[in-house]
């Protein structure tokens, strides 16, 4: 499968006459714009081979489902009074823009040196981050929406799945849910997981649907954790970061895995 062939398959699917489609061969990436607010969703066309390359037809659907509904939002209100139960707060990395291309900042908090905090209104199927101007205009302030997020994240389901490699635990949290990098700011769900590990803890969030939580009980640990982190982190819709934090009394602390050795602390 070449990228040319997924942006044929894509295109073919994505027919709203609303809308338009343009392809970036430098980038390899797709965007897809609603005409009448000449703006639009951006996706990257490697990451979909390979998801592709495992569940065929149905990486494609999941790819066309996530566009289509970051389009529709667009025509949605961005109210937030009335919606206090549907703010949750999003990972993403620290590369992600900080304001749209209008020009409206984004609200955000600093996490870690790989990540930042957003804040986003749950709309059913997506989402719509949360700028200064929504705040504005209802007159709500930064903490409160903080607050409101942590409060909402903690109230998600807790669904594991858990694995032994070599010896180490992995704990796999991935309900497709829009949030499940989220939880890692669940801090009740990591302390839980502290007091229980045999061994080193870490955490990852590779992409936005998946946390990783892993108990590494020798060496071989780490460089498991590293791989399978990559892996998540290049077949993700939506990437956050390929390292790994250790947890430790309520701090996260980014590590760099080095093949075949320990850790070493960023």
């Amino acid at each position: 499968m070449t990228s040319i062939k997924m942006k044929q398959l894509l295109q073919e699917r994505l027919t709203n006459p609303d809308w338009s489609t343009s392809y970036h061969p430098k980038q390899d990436t797709l965007k897809v714009i609603d005409k009448e607010f000449d703006k639009g969703v951006t996706v990257s066309l490697p990451g979909i081979i390979s998801k592709w390359e495992v569940n065929k037809e149905a990486a494609i659907d999941e790819v066309i489902y996530y566009i289509e509904e970051s389009l529709l939002a667009l025509r949605r209100n961005d109210d937030l009074t009335g919606k206090e139960k549907q703010i949750f707060p999003v990972i993403r990395s620290t590369s992600f823009p900080t304001e749209t291309k209008e020009g409206k900042k984004l609200l955000f908090t600093e996490h870690t040196a790989e990540t930042r905090i957003y804040y986003a209104v749950d709309l059913g199927k997506t989402y719509k981050l949360v700028d200064e101007k929504m705040m504005a205009k209802e007159g709500w302030q930064t903490e409160q929406i903080k607050q409101i997020a942590t409060f909402n994240v903690r109230s998600l389901p807790v669904k594991v799945k858990e694995d032994e490699v070599a010896g180490n635990i992995f704990y796999f949290l991935n309900t497709n849910d829009g949030y499940d990098a989220s939880r890692i700011l669940n801090e009740s769900l990591l302390d839980k997981y502290e007091q229980q590990v045999q061994g080193k803890m870490a955490v990852a969030v590779p992409h936005q649907d998946v946390l990783i939580i892993a108990d590494i009980r020798n060496e071989t640990g780490y460089d498991i954790l590293a791989q399978m982190n990559m892996s998540f982190f290049t077949n993700g819709l939506v990437p956050i970061t390929a390292l790994s934090f250790l947890y430790a009394d309520g701090q996260l602390e980014p590590i760099f895995i080095l093949g075949k050795n320990k850790p070493r602390k960023g």
